[in-house]
């Protein structure tokens, strides 16, 4: 796991090769259909598998687009682990959710 500047001074986590494999072929399925995929990935991140490191933020994300794509259980998982997060992370969690559905909307334009 490497350590990447952003803007403002924090740092983002840098995934390894496994975790961007994992990333990249759910992607891909959820172009091809399945919100199932998009679950998948909050799986991973909420409990750090498949090399992906552990990161509530994004596991919260990622079950948050799921939930908004009609996902029940992701939906069960995204108020699960928001028990587990302070305010400032789940308004993050949500500011990036919007931020890729967007980006989403631009790109099937």
């Amino acid at each position: 796991m490497q350590f990447k500047a952003i803007e403002g001074g924090c740092a983002e986590v840098v995934q390894g090769g496994e975790a961007d494999a994992l990333i990249a072929e759910c992607l891909a399925a959820f172009t091809g259909g399945s919100v199932d995929a998009l679950y998948d990935l909050g799986v991973a991140f909420s409990t750090g598998s498949h090399g992906v490191v552990c990161d509530m933020v994004e596991a919260h994300k990622w079950f948050n687009i799921a939930a908004s794509r009609g996902h029940d259980e992701a939906a069960w998982c995204r108020a699960d682990i928001a028990d587990e997060m302070t305010a400032r992370e789940i308004a993050e969690a949500q500011r990036r959710a919007r931020e890729w559905l967007g980006m989403e909307g631009r790109c099937a334009a």
